[in-house]
């Protein structure tokens, strides 16, 4: 989908204002040294309610006061202030479409030195329309980088930070160069991670297994969205633990999932097919499911949304 940036309302340090007029410096330290952090949220407009329903809202500000932290950053609103403020931006916007929301918080000030202690932090946010990441129908050609996940004694993954997106982007680039869609990670003992972007499920014997938080893994909101689904509605058994790389080879589903990615299947791994190579029954249930639950459609997950135009679905 193109975006008209120059259309858009932003928030940036405690003022709304339009996109054009929120610039940052070249030096700007977040820019140089990758010193800031963020979230990735989406919003579904649901026509049938004339409402947009805001996904998750606390879960990833709550992970965005954790990264903040680990950068020696606070942010300058509280938990609910932030939340009312992204319903504030969505309503200014007017958007009557799916939205991707980027809060962000980095490191403003302008000058050489690498460091986290004793450097000024912005705070911005970002709202956009936003079309579908994957085509979730198809299913992806996956294969396993050769670029390991960044380790937690290098740079804490859990974060979500600007910088280590380098690591993510190398293996997705080398990925796509090799023809294929979407690249899966390792850790640096070399058992499965995750994807460039989103967390990894495989099924296997009538159980959900997933990478434990060991792995180096961002601990995903819409992972965690994954596990209760699963759990509740398909009463499964879900196991957290390292994964082997041959495991991906002999699972009978392999799916992904993220805020931006939402949930979409891998269809062969390292060109070895992946069940039939067509999207399974229990990634199938749980997509649908997760669909239901995002626009407002699923009773048991109503407190994941929030409604930017004050309507709750009946």
């Amino acid at each position: 989908m193109s975006v008209d940036l120059s259309k858009l309302t932003v928030y940036r340090d405690g003022t709304f204002s339009n996109y054009n007029d929120a610039k940052v410096g070249l030096l700007t330290h977040g820019l140089q040294y990758g010193t800031g952090c963020f979230e990735g949220i989406r919003g579904f407009w649901v026509p049938e309610d004339r409402e947009l329903y805001l996904l998750l809202l606390r879960e990833h500000y709550e992970r965005l006061f954790n990264s903040a932290k680990i950068l020696l950053m606070e942010l300058p609103h509280s938990v609910d202030e932030l939340i009312e403020i992204t319903i504030d931006l969505c309503r200014r916007n007017g958007f009557e479409t799916d939205v991707y929301i980027r809060p962000c918080i980095f490191k403003s000030a302008e000058d050489i030195g690498v460091r986290l202690h004793g450097v000024p932090a912005s705070f911005a946010m970002i709202v956009l329309p936003f079309a579908k990441y994957f085509d979730a129908t198809v299913g992806l050609k996956a294969c396993v980088s050769s670029w390991r996940r960044a380790d937690d004694t290098m740079a804490p993954p859990r974060g979500k930070i600007t910088g280590l997106y380098v690591n993510s982007a190398l293996a997705k680039s080398e990925a796509v160069l090799n023809g294929y869609d979407e690249a899966i990670m390792l850790s640096h003992d070399g058992h499965v991670a995750e994807g460039s972007a989103e967390n990894i499920f495989l099924v296997r014997h009538g159980a959900l297994y997933t990478p434990d938080p060991s792995q180096n893994v961002l601990e995903g909101c819409t992972r965690r969205a994954v596990i209760h689904i699963a759990s509740e509605m398909l009463g499964m058994k879900i196991i957290e633990r390292s994964i082997d790389r041959g495991e991906l080879y002999a699972a009978d589903e392999v799916f992904f999932s993220g805020s931006a990615a939402g949930l979409v299947h891998a269809s062969s791994i390292d060109g070895r097919r992946v069940g039939d190579g067509s999207l399974g029954p229990v990634a199938r249930k749980i997509m649908e499911i997760y669909e239901r639950a995002v626009r407002g459609r699923e009773p048991r997950y109503l407190g994941w949304i929030t409604p930017t135009y004050a309507r709750r679905p009946a």
